[in-house]
């Protein structure tokens, strides 16, 4: 884990300010990665990514749509999730995408999500002409429907043959709808692992092969799309 690289900021949202923690690389610049937490809140895992695409250099920032609330409850997180209002976070995420393009390099961003942000980042991907580049870690939330026709960015989907949430057919599925849509997508469907394979946080469910894989296509897709 080691310690923490970057640091927490406000950015302004609709007459309010919002917080996130952002990373940057040691050259101080470059393009511009959201990304966007599980149902947990902003957790030192999230800010831990957020270092992760910093030391690869990208600038990264994580908002914190919770607004400060986070827990390791499944429980409270699943009722943090659903009493997230949708309209709200559209807002904090746009104003976490205009706060990024003033901070990074370029005028294209990327965006990477797991679980619930997973799916939020298809969304924003929908509502945010400069995202050009969405990762969905085994996106759900039911209350999230992205306007896929909307969708400017090319989509890379990485999900687990284990999931009990986001079953191969829901993939194949979200897959095709994006296709339909006419969005480029790129989907890998990893065997024998479970929903939440990339959170090294998680011992029961980590697994180091399929995250380490998920790790290089990320890269080397922000790399193809905004470097």
């Amino acid at each position: 884990m080691g310690d923490l690289k970057g640091a927490v900021v406000e950015f302004p949202v609709n007459g309010r300010k919002a917080r996130g923690y952002i990373s940057k690389p040691e050259k101080g610049s470059g393009p511009g990665v959201l990304v966007i937490q599980e149902w947990w809140g902003l957790v030192e895992n999230i800010k831990n990514i957020a270092d992760r695409f910093a030391a690869t250099g990208y600038v990264a920032l994580a908002p914190d749509l919770y607004h400060g609330e986070a827990t390791k409850s499944p429980d409270e997180a699943g009722k943090l999730m659903m009493a997230l209002r949708i309209d709200e976070a559209e807002k904090d995420l746009r104003g976490a995408a205009n706060y990024l393009l003033s901070q990074s390099a370029g005028e294209k961003l990327g965006v990477v999500g797991f679980r619930m942000g997973g799916q939020l980042a298809l969304y924003a991907a929908s509502r945010n002409e400069s995202i050009r580049a969405c990762v969905d870690f085994y996106g759900i939330h039911p209350n999230v429907t992205p306007d896929y026709a909307r969708t400017r960015a090319a989509v890379l989907g990485l999900f687990a043959e284990k999931d009990a949430y986001v079953t191969p057919p829901a993939v194949r599925k979200l897959e095709a709808d994006l296709k339909k849509a006419g969005v480029a997508t790129d989907f890998t469907i990893y065997p024998g692992v479970d929903h939440g394979f990339f959170n090294d946080t998680r011992k029961e469910v980590h697994d180091v092969a399929a995250a380490a894989d998920a790790w290089a296509r990320v890269q080397t897709f922000f790399g193809k799309h905004l470097k």
